[in-house]
């Protein structure tokens, strides 16, 4: 190969090296960003749980971001109108139940009561659970979602009274309320306070949220001093006579 070959190809080499080693050293400033945002995400959700349960009202005058806000809601479940979320909980196949509270004539709050196992969709299977008295429950407040979360999330069925997502509208409009119903665009997470008859099982919010970004970001910074050297040792054999 000839020295002026040798020169183009070298000049080549270092344009894609320079490329790359950009291309990771972004990556990197990404991931730590993350980090940072995660940090303050799990300080905030550490924050926000410490509170003590409030009426559900002060959900709606929380700072924006707010999600997982105690709160404390009273009235009568029309359990003929509980929509199921298909879910897994502790390895188990099954669905989260979200039951509309009554809290005063014609305006309601869907509580997700917790987990029952694939088995036990229908109500029939857990009579003990169905309470009709008054009930005060306490959770943690959760925002809706304006739309479904990914592509690769299914489609709801609301025919078959399946959900894969929180879809408010949906659920609002396929649980059979009674007409002029007002329905509050929250959704309240029960808290591990025992049901009778064991189900629905409670307290089923994840609030652990992974954190691997400065994993991520040592990775793509290494990668990039990799590259540096590699170019570093490309470069001193293109120097050598």
């Amino acid at each position: 190969m000839s020295n002026a070959t040798s020169r183009t190809s070298f000049t080549i080499m270092s344009v894609l090296a320079l490329l790359m080693f950009g291309a990771l050293c972004w990556l990197g400033n990404w991931q730590v960003e993350r980090l940072a945002w995660k940090e303050q995400k799990l300080a905030d959700i550490a924050r926000e749980t410490a509170q003590p349960y409030q009426p559900l009202e002060t959900f709606f005058t929380a700072p924006v971001g707010t999600d997982y806000w105690p709160v404390r809601v009273t009235g009568i479940f029309r359990h003929e109108s509980e929509r199921h979320f298909f879910a897994t909980f502790d390895g188990q196949s099954g669905f989260f139940v979200y039951t509309p509270i009554e809290t005063t004539p014609k305006n309601f709050v869907f509580i997700n009561r917790g987990f029952v196992p694939y088995d036990n969709k229908d109500a029939a299977t857990r009579p003990a659970g169905q309470i009709p008295e008054p009930v005060t429950i306490t959770g943690l407040a959760r925002a809706t979602l304006a739309e479904k979360p990914s592509s690769s999330v299914p489609d709801n069925d609301p025919v078959k009274n399946i959900f894969y997502w929180k879809d408010m509208v949906a659920m609002t409009a396929s649980a059979g309320l009674p007409t002029g119903a007002i329905v509050q665009q929250v959704f309240v997470d029960a808290d591990k306070t025992p049901n009778p008859g064991g189900l629905p099982i409670g307290g089923v919010t994840i609030i652990d949220l992974p954190n691997n970004h400065l994993q991520y970001a040592v990775t793509w910074y290494g990668c990039a001093a990799a590259l540096l050297v590699i170019w570093s040792m490309l470069a001193w054999r293109q120097r050598k006579p």
